[in-house]
């Protein structure tokens, strides 16, 4: 009986796994719910960008597809300005940080010299990027220009560091740590090179002209949440929370009046069972004008803001049959 069970759990497993990819057609550009939106393909496949990791799980015959995690570091980000896209990409067995300007819409300069660099960000004045990379069982963050030569400034070691971002007067880094089952928000003084240990969290987006920052974390069932924290009065407010999906990687907007993250959305495949997948959304900095963005049953990440927050570009695998991942500019028309 136990065999006939398992032999059976595998065969529906099986079925919901091809009905969820015949669901999954990566050739089409978009859906009918991202009706009004204007999306164009900034990246070909011989870009090579690299696709972030999403996992799926299975739990019962109920909830075949019931749990979803994804890497949450920025994969793409935009120079301060507004002419060029870099990203991340993966060849010949390597990973590394690649720039392309977006006008000429040519071939990409390679920008990194390393061999497995994670995610990275551009500096607020666009002379630098500080990146993460994994070796051996650590994740290091580093320093180089965002200009030329691959000489870097390694700012951490023997950790597990990655997202590191910069703050606006470019004084600090700030990224998240991982020990053991911690995740925490830290910066480092890059004048001093102090190190400061802040809150629980992981994906830090500092502030412009205040001591805050947005973040995700993840509340006791596993789920991620939108906070912002204050680190120097201490104050921390949940922002975005949803007992049915997890959220990360959040972005403010150029004015400053929006947030744009990652999230988990289920896609029923039938009345008792769901796919999930990852899709981009947004909402006002108090949590208000929650909104999904994109809808289509492919992954889409990494979202970052156009200079003028006109557009969001983000990685999905939308628009190629054979699924895969390219950077996509859509409109934001709130």
């Amino acid at each position: 009986m136990l065999i006939r069970k398992n032999i059976l759990f595998v065969l529906f497993l099986l079925a919901m796994q091809c009905l969820s990819a015949q669901r999954v057609d990566y050739s089409v550009v978009s859906v009918p719910e991202e009706k009004g939106l204007d999306f164009m393909q900034v990246t070909a496949p011989s870009d090579y960008l690299y696709m972030p990791v999403v996992r799926r799980s299975s739990a019962s015959f109920s909830k075949p597809f019931s749990n979803l995690n994804w890497f949450s570091g920025r994969i793409i980000d935009v120079s301060p300005d507004g002419k060029s896209i870099a990203y991340i990409s993966y060849r010949n067995n390597e990973t590394n940080i690649f720039i392309k300007e977006l006008e000429k819409q040519g071939g990409s300069t390679q920008r990194t010299n390393r061999s497995n660099v994670i995610d990275f960000s551009y500096s607020p004045d666009g002379t630098l990027i500080c990146f993460s990379e994994r070796r051996g069982n650590t994740n290091q963050i580093f320093q180089t220009s965002a200009s030329s030569g691959y000489s870097c400034r390694q700012i951490t070691t023997g950790n597990q560091d990655y997202s590191p971002v910069y703050s606006a007067d470019m004084r600090y880094i700030f990224f998240a740590r991982q020990e053991k089952n911690n995740l925490s928000i830290w910066n480092y003084d890059i004048q001093n090179n102090f190190l400061s240990n802040y809150t629980n969290g992981i994906n830090p987006f500092p502030i412009s002209n205040t001591n805050s920052f947005f973040c995700s974390r993840m509340n006791v069932e596993g789920r991620g949440e939108i906070w912002k924290i204050n680190y120097e009065t201490g104050v921390e407010e949940n922002i975005i929370s949803d007992r049915d999906r997890s959220f990360t990687s959040p972005a403010l907007s150029p004015d400053g009046k929006w947030i744009l993250f990652v999230g988990s959305n289920k896609i029923p495949i039938s009345p008792k069972a769901s796919f999930l997948n990852t899709d981009i959304f947004a909402a006002r900095i108090d949590g208000t004008d929650f909104t999904q963005i994109t809808y289509h049953a492919t992954d889409d990440l990494s979202p970052v803001w156009s200079k003028d927050g006109k557009y969001i570009y983000f990685i999905s695998q939308r628009g190629n049959a054979e699924g895969v991942a390219n950077i996509w500019r859509v409109t934001f028309n709130y």
